[in-house]
């Protein structure tokens, strides 16, 4: 029996309206940025499943790394206990991460880092006897699916039903180079009128509004004045870090630091679900107190796994090998010449890269999840190149590995849809 006739007895799929979506593709192998179906039809994996796999599906360095750890430690509760691999995960973190983030809290996925980072912002100035009931965020964010990651999201279509259930949370537009001053008056009323305990974004890129940039320089004039009125930073690095914005990490780019930070998915490479809320010390130390309650009484079970540990260190070295630090570049360059080319393209609405991160806003109206966005996704499949639009928006965000002749592969494919549109 096929897998898909096995799949539609009992799975539910996310991001899925069952009554009307096709039917999923049932996918048997995966190498490199190579997606193999169970009809032995190839896909190139044009946004990294999610932008996790960076290093190319099933790559050697890390399942042998996962492997040997597996067979030494398998698993172990992380609460009265520690262990190596995730020691040795924390030291190569902190020293590529921004100077003043100096402990990490292990979670299991991007989702429960944001809940994580939101839980410790109002808890840190619970501790100090300050109710601060209060999150602001960007309009248009995403964050995450579990409650206090979605009350920070801002798209409507994923949260709809729970709107009446949610955090505290103001919003505000991300700075762009025209709106600077109306959004610092604005994030002004807001820090005087609230008692807010976080500011929480995504820095540079805003990944599920449709690989949406602002402004560095604003990012961190809204980062000053919150830090004037004693108000916590998270930046939520769950689609940026490891590299996909030219640096390690998008807030590198900025002036001021964040006070916390939110990482998983490429933190293994998509081989494991691992993530980490990293903050700085002087946030660990509000939790310090000879009273039990004020400790951060959080945690999932599978915290710090040995082996999600193993694959992060791997995808770590790998991240600062000269190998991937040369890819890295060369995708960055191409993206920038194959966006000048097409431009000008009377399909294209809006082309931008940064790092290796390419998106096109196409001249066509569509619905985020609708007809006419499953129609686009489908004309890729059948060139054999996954990618998955956000509305109107088309992005590339590909494996580090890809070869030169695959991505030739997804521009064309992007170069046939613009003249399929066009028509």
């Amino acid at each position: 029996m096929k897998l898909i006739q096995r799949d539609k007895a009992h799975i539910w799929h996310p991001l899925t309206q069952h009554q009307t979506a096709r039917a999923p593709v049932g996918i048997v192998k995966a190498t490199g940025s190579v997606l193999i179906d169970e009809h032995a039809n190839s896909y190139i994996d044009g946004i990294a499943s999610w932008y996790t796999a960076m290093f190319g599906h099933c790559n050697p360095y890390i399942t042998q790394a996962m492997t040997k750890q597996m067979q030494t430690l398998d698993f172990i509760m992380f609460s009265g206990f520690t262990h190596e691999p995730a020691i040795e995960l924390s030291e190569k973190l902190v020293a590529i991460l921004p100077p003043n983030q100096q402990k990490v809290f292990f979670n299991d996925n991007g989702s429960t880092a944001v809940e994580a980072a939101i839980k410790m912002a109002i808890q840190y100035y619970h501790n100090k006897s300050q109710k601060r009931d209060t999150l602001i965020a960007f309009e248009d964010g995403f964050h995450g699916d579990t409650f206090g990651a979605m009350s920070a999201s801002g798209l409507s279509s994923y949260n709809g039903p729970f709107e009446d259930f949610l955090l505290k949370v103001k919003r505000i537009p991300t700075p762009q180079e025209n709106n600077l001053d109306e959004v610092l008056a604005l994030l002004t009323t807001i820090l005087e009128q609230n008692s807010c305990a976080g500011f929480i974004f995504e820095p540079l890129v805003q990944g599920a509004a449709g690989m949406k940039f602002h402004s560095a320089k604003g990012l961190d004039a809204l980062i000053t004045k919150c830090k004037a009125h004693d108000v916590l930073c998270i930046a939520d690095e769950i689609m940026t870090g490891f590299g996909k914005t030219g640096t390690n990490f998008a807030v590198e780019q900025l002036q001021h630091p964040p006070d916390i930070m939110c990482l998983s998915k490429a933190l293994t490479a998509g081989m494991f679900p691992l993530s980490i809320t990293s903050c700085t010390q002087e946030i660990f130390d509000g939790f310090l107190s000879h009273q039990v309650h004020k400790g951060f009484f959080h945690a999932h079970t599978y915290s710090a796994h040995p082996v999600g540990c193993a694959a992060a260190i791997a995808s770590i070295e790998l991240l600062t090998s000269p190998e991937i630090l040369k890819k890295r570049a060369y995708i960055a360059v191409a993206h920038s010449v194959f966006a000048e080319k097409i431009q000008q393209h009377p399909a294209v609405k809006q082309v931008r890269c940064k790092g290796v991160i390419l998106a096109i806003d196409l001249a066509i109206e569509m619905q985020r999840y609708g007809n006419l966005r499953d129609e686009l996704y489908q004309f890729f499949m059948d060139r054999g190149v996954a990618l998955r639009p956000l509305g109107n928006t088309l992005y590339v965000l590909p494996p580090y590995v890809i070869t030169k002749q695959e991505l030739d592969t997804i521009y064309r494919a992007i170069e046939e849809t613009l003249t399929h549109y066009n028509n």
